[in-house]
């Protein structure tokens, strides 16, 4: 077995780190560990939403629509994602929030991964969006 292949399922993965697949995050040992860029698989229930905005972005990001609808809220803007495959790509600077219209599955990529985005206790998410 090579040490350096991973294979996994992204929702049974994503339960066990809050939907987060990839990033500097995982163990330096682990095949999943990148400072290069962040993977998330988002299981969100209807009505879920983040808890607070995230402001100072250093990364850019991607979301795509898997399934359900989801709406990202940029300041002065509201984007919903509505059809599978429909996504949004923002650069650094650029604050956001998010709301899950419907049940939906969200895969977010960011780039790079960088430590020290962890928000404070409320938010259940170490890693967040």
């Amino acid at each position: 077995m090579n040490d350096s292949v991973y294979v996994g399922n992204a929702g049974k993965d994503a339960a066990m780190d809050r939907g987060w697949l990839l990033g500097h995050f995982k163990d330096a040992d682990d095949p999943r560990h990148s400072e290069a860029l962040e993977i998330k698989w988002g299981v969100h229930p209807k009505g879920d939403e983040r808890a607070q905005w995230v402001e100072g972005e250093e990364r850019t990001a991607l979301q795509v629509l898997v399934s359900g609808r989801f709406r990202v809220e940029f300041p002065g803007r509201s984007v919903t994602l509505r059809q599978q495959g429909d996504y949004v790509v923002w650069g650094p600077g650029v604050d956001h929030s998010w709301f899950a219209e419907e049940e939906s599955v969200v895969l977010t990529v960011r780039w790079p991964s960088l430590p020290g985005y962890a928000v404070p206790e409320t938010d259940q998410d170490p890693h967040p969006q």
